[in-house]
């Protein structure tokens, strides 16, 4: 007969090990509550910047709404003597400002005509406007080639341009359009240009602020383009270009006559790249923010006006990046 024997620990040793249970209890237990307030605080978080973000994309579609009703009223107004409370929006990229609740929109009207259209531009004028941005040598080249055999129907490359078989070499191959451009993006395809060049950054302005697909004409309208597009008119002084933004700063320019000086003199030379007017396509660039323009959401359409106050949307991108303009007005 075996007789087992057991060991009894003594009162002291139980206690610890009981001690040390319940401190082992307590770590789990604290883990499992910082991960849970961990996760709570994160949902919260989350929860409250997508709630924030959802009400700035709402502000800026509310500055969207504001800008169509102002092209409308522009569109009725222009040449009318109106109140003292009354004002026209200009769409030469001037930047206004609205409320909504206790929200806030930013809003910069585009009109089309204003901009070089990439399909019906002169080449000279698309060179001009490279070197205006700071483009130059074999990169300013090799953009201007390029773009123009991206456009034209044969499979003969420029001196600095490229046609199907370059593309077809990349990495990622694919085939020249020779066709028109449908967006500005497709820029992005076209041997030379990066998107540093074709959006800017900074203060620096990129391609996309001054061309167009939707102008139709390879003249461009001096009520609404910008300094930079007007610079590309071949034979345009700085003086007439200061002459020409002068002038519609208070009023509208019907034609070259009644701005007088160097462009009435230099008129003929103007004519043939100029027209005059109001154009019917608009782009609407609106940010909707609380407290921080540059924390805001921007949404970025281009709209057509038709007859009846009726409207046709042609592009919509959201969110976009929003550049402020140094000489845009100051938000009161």
């Amino acid at each position: 007969m075996k007789i087992m024997a057991f060991k009894i620990l003594p009162v002291d040793n139980q206690k610890g090990i009981a001690l040390l249970t319940v401190f082992w209890v307590i770590t789990v237990l604290m883990v499992i509550v910082f991960s849970f307030s961990y996760l709570a605080r994160t949902e919260t978080l989350s929860t409250l910047s997508f709630k924030e973000g959802l009400e700035k994309r709402f502000l800026a579609e509310a500055g969207v709404e504001r800008g169509l009703m102002e092209l409308f009223f522009r569109k009725e107004n222009i040449n009318k003597v109106l109140t003292d409370d009354q004002e026209v929006w200009k769409v030469d990229g001037s930047l206004y400002y609205g409320e909504v609740g206790d929200g806030n929109y930013a809003v910069k009207l585009f009109d089309e005509s204003g901009k070089l259209d990439i399909n019906f531009t002169s080449e000279l004028m698309l060179r001009n406007l490279l070197g205006v941005l700071g483009l130059e040598g074999t990169t300013l080249d090799t953009i201007a080639d390029s773009i123009l055999d991206w456009i034209d129907k044969d499979d003969l490359s420029r001196l600095n341009g490229a046609e199907s078989d370059y593309y077809l070499s990349l990495p990622n191959p694919y085939k020249a359009k020779n066709g028109n451009f449908d967006t500005l993006e497709e820029l992005l395809l076209v041997k030379g240009v990066t998107r540093e060049i074709l959006y800017g950054g900074g203060q620096k302005k990129g391609l996309i602020d001054f061309l167009t697909v939707y102008g139709k004409t390879d003249k461009i309208n001096i009520n609404a383009a910008p300094k930079e597009v007007l610079m590309s008119i071949p034979g345009i002084t700085t003086e007439m270009v200061e002459e020409i933004l002068t002038f519609r700063q208070n009023q509208e320019i019907k034609n070259l006559q009644e701005i007088g000086g160097s462009v009435l003199r230099n008129q003929a030379l103007l004519t043939p790249y100029i027209a005059v007017g109001q154009g019917s396509t608009f782009t609407i660039e609106s940010t909707g923010y609380r407290e921080k323009i540059q924390s805001g959401y921007t949404v970025k359409t281009t709209v057509s006006l038709l007859a009846n106050n009726k409207y046709l949307y042609l592009y919509y991108k959201t969110p976009v990046s929003f550049k402020q303009d140094e000489t845009a007005n100051q938000q009161p």
